[in-house]
């Protein structure tokens, strides 16, 4: 299902819309719409649809976030696809075979000449996840050096790491590399372990396959070169992780059974799944001394727990 450029800016606005009106369902059916597109490197630049199907991987809603991914998924394929077919397209026609034997007089640099112009007339295709990665060099981008080859080696790996299955423009990752690396170059004062042990930092979660969000927020502006090189590791971590890492956290209070944290049985709280009060609970101080203490109850029935401040 092919779609104007205009009809995607229009469907993505209004799915911006649904989103800061909070609406699931008519999220989802503007996913199937989009869904149903065929994707085009051209149409994905022009529209930018791409950036908030790229956050709403990460969403708290499981049907959206899963939408989401499978519609990156198909239309990083029928780029693929389409690159594909134009570059079986451009291939010249094998000669046509005959029973008389001819003799070849083209000349070993009358080949060179016509490789090198096919080669020269032939544009530059960014790649995605699903072919080779994009780097400096297969993007044939040049840059201006830094003076110092390790800085250099650094903003080509800051290449990689933002282009990973980016559809942007060559120069804007390449402004965003060089903006990262001058930027902890800036804060180490030089090259050495701490600037060493940060550039692999933000490789590394730049580079997550687990974390899209981090990558597209960073070519996109939305998230400032300066601040992200201030980030840890666990700022730069995906929404998924950190959620999961909050419900450990919690299971861990749960299950803790420290001084003044004895448990009592009581029929004061109703249990939200199933409906007892039946229930044990505890207290403690998870926050400053002034804030009250945290209740901790589970439910002897269904083992289900929750707390409150």
């Amino acid at each position: 299902m092919a779609t104007s450029t205009e009809d995607i800016i229009k469907t993505k606005r209004a799915l911006q819309k649904a989103i800061d009106n909070g609406s699931p369902q008519d999220i989802l059916d503007i996913l199937n719409q989009l869904g149903k597109v065929t994707a085009t490197q051209d149409m994905l630049r022009k529209t930018d649809v791409g950036k908030i199907l790229g956050k709403l991987r990460t969403n708290a809603d499981v049907a959206i976030s899963q939408k989401a991914k499978d519609i990156v998924k198909k239309w990083k394929d029928d780029v693929v696809l389409a690159t594909k077919a134009k570059s079986a397209a451009t291939k010249p026609a094998a000669p046509a075979t005959s029973n008389s034997t001819t003799t070849s007089t083209t000349s070993p640099s009358s080949n060179a000449n016509s490789q090198r112009t096919s080669a020269a007339s032939s544009p530059k295709t960014p790649t995605t996840e699903s072919g080779p990665p994009r780097t400096i060099k297969s993007d044939e981008i040049k840059f201006e050096s830094t003076g110092s080859g390790p800085r250099d080696k650094t903003v080509e790996l800051m290449y990689g790491a933002v282009a990973l299955g980016s559809y942007a423009d060559s120069e804007l990752l390449l402004k965003r590399a060089m903006a990262i690396e001058k930027a902890v170059f800036h804060e180490f004062q030089g090259v050495n372990d701490g600037y060493k042990n940060k550039v692999r930092s933000l490789a590394l979660n730049l580079k997550s396959k687990s974390n899209p969000g981090l990558r597209e927020s960073v070519v996109s502006g939305e998230l400032p070169v300066h601040k992200l090189c201030t980030m840890s590791k666990e700022d730069m971590a995906s929404e998924e992780s950190k959620a999961r890492d909050r419900k450990l956290a919690e299971e861990a209070l749960f299950n803790a059974r420290g001084a003044g944290s004895a448990q009592a049985e009581t029929d004061m709280f109703m249990c939200g799944k199933c409906k007892g009060r039946r229930c044990t609970y505890f207290q403690m101080q998870t926050r400053s001394a002034d804030e009250p203490m945290t209740t901790f109850v589970t439910c002897v029935s269904c083992g289900n727990h929750w707390k409150f401040c």
